[in-house]
């Protein structure tokens, strides 16, 4: 059953991932930023005197002024605020938490494009925003008894900072001379990774050539990333490198690409290196989170190693969560969001491609052979614009359809049917043992959806 947001008085701004929306239009108007940048130290415990905070941001040509608003209007209520400029959305997390900050924020859209951005919360921990702080701000930018105060713009971080966290990468592989000299192709998709992944592998020792490393504003995630592997995939083919890694806009997940040019994910990638990390004794509970989109293929390889799966909703807070609340070492997303706890609580697009590397170099097998041990089920994913975010059980016609092409897949595969948390799409996916079968089913289901709802 795919569920709608929720009602609620107070207007919701915060959805899976942050606020999200179109640079300039409600609600990253300048007035909403600013009432949000003001909201998010008034949410701060009394405690908090003269909280620090940290602002970031990809490389969206709306990112310098949502950042400068964000910065005004907290340093208004009493913040001291450091704006690091471009910077990935893992670092901030971590230099959160390393430096002492109260919170850390990060402005971008992620894999969206350019038009796009976003604000994205992290407590003093480096963990994001829990859903009840959320609904807290969210209350206290709706209450119309009060008004932003204009304050100063915050000191810009020096090169020490972002030093920090590409030292705090060295160390998730001390092996790298293992690996010295291999051919790494790496494309940064025009985002916030830009400034530090080239220079970071390069002095590790790999051959490392970077691509999408060109940001003008608005090439951000264009043709390029980890949502357009294509031109990475070619690049690793033609210049005959061992693999190839594709960041997303903010550097938070990362997609691979083997020696042959063939696309390996973040289910290959969680079942590598969970066997890796039960083979050092570090996969603490002897089990890995996933989401609901992650191929059922994942679960059955999991299972022949004695790990198990748990499944979660889609979205890198609720891997976190769910890895939190059982003390696990590992969990991800199919979309390259992968969270290894030992070094940090949030999808990072740069430590997950070290652990793919010392992966690679521990077992002695190229990224080729080890994806070729997840067997995936065909999987079907198809996205249909909607006008509105109706439970499909109050769509007789819908609710139909899905119920007759769930009772041809049991046994054989998964029907999932949701919401977009972060845009106006109901995602239809299937798997099963026949493509083509298991295309025209989920075809059916969007073709309704399409005349009911549709745009």
């Amino acid at each position: 059953m795919a569920m709608p947001e929720t009602d609620s008085s107070v207007p919701k701004l915060f959805g899976t991932d942050g606020v999200r929306g179109t640079a300039g239009q409600y609600p990253l108007d300048h007035a909403t930023v600013r009432r949000i940048g003001a909201a998010l130290v008034r949410a701060l415990p009394p405690s908090a005197r003269q909280p620090r905070i940290l602002i970031g941001r990809d490389t969206r040509e709306s990112g310098p002024w949502i950042e400068g608003d964000l910065a005004e209007s907290a340093s208004g209520e009493g913040a001291s605020v450091v704006r690091a400029g471009v910077m990935p959305t893992p670092a901030v997390a971590y230099l959160t938490q390393l430096n002492g900050f109260d919170l850390g924020v990060v402005v971008s859209a992620s894999h969206n494009p350019f038009e796009d951005n976003g604000i994205k919360v992290f407590s003093g921990s480096g963990e994001k925003f829990t859903e009840e702080v959320e609904r807290v701000v969210e209350s206290i930018v709706a209450d119309a008894s009060w008004r932003p105060t204009h304050g100063g713009g915050g000191e810009s971080a020096g090169p020490s900072l972002v030093d920090a966290y590409t030292a705090h990468l060295r160390d998730v592989f001390p092996e790298i001379g293992l690996l010295k000299g291999t051919r790494l192709v790496i494309d940064c998709a025009n985002g916030a990774t830009t400034p530090i992944a080239g220079q970071l592998f390069q002095t590790l020792g790999l051959d490392a050539t970077v691509i999408g490393n060109a940001p003008d504003g608005r090439n951000i995630n264009l043709n390029c990333g980890s949502t357009h592997p294509e031109r990475l995939s070619e690049t690793v083919v033609r210049t005959g490198a061992h693999m190839g890694v594709a960041f997303d806009g903010d550097g938070d997940r990362a997609i691979f690409v083997d020696e042959l040019g063939r696309v390996v994910n973040g289910d290959a990638v969680m079942l590598m290196c969970s066997r890796q990390l039960r083979q050092e004794g570090r996969l603490r509970g002897n089990a890995v989170v996933a989401t609901v989109m992650s191929n059922v293929g994942l679960e059955l390889a999991l299972s022949e190693l004695g790990i198990a799966l748990v499944r979660c909703p889609v979205g890198d807070r609720y891997v976190m969560n769910e890895m939190l609340a059982r003390g696990l070492s590992l969990g991800g997303e199919q979309s390259g969001h992968i969270i290894f706890s030992d070094h940090l609580f949030t999808g990072d697009g740069l430590c997950t491609a070290l652990n793919v590397l010392r992966t690679v170099a521990l077992s002695r097998r190229s990224l080729a052979e080890l994806a070729t041990d997840l067997v995936s089920y065909p999987q079907v994913l198809l996205n249909v614009r909607v006008r509105e975010k109706v439970d499909t059980e109050r769509l007789p016609a819908v609710d139909a359809v899905i119920n007759q092409v769930r009772s041809r897949v049991v046994g054989q595969g998964r029907l999932l049917v949701r919401y977009s948390g972060t845009e106006p799409l109901l995602r239809v996916m299937i798997e099963g043992k026949d493509e083509g079968e298991i295309r025209a089913w989920a075809q059916e289901i969007a073709d309704v959806v399409q005349r009911e709802i549709g745009v």
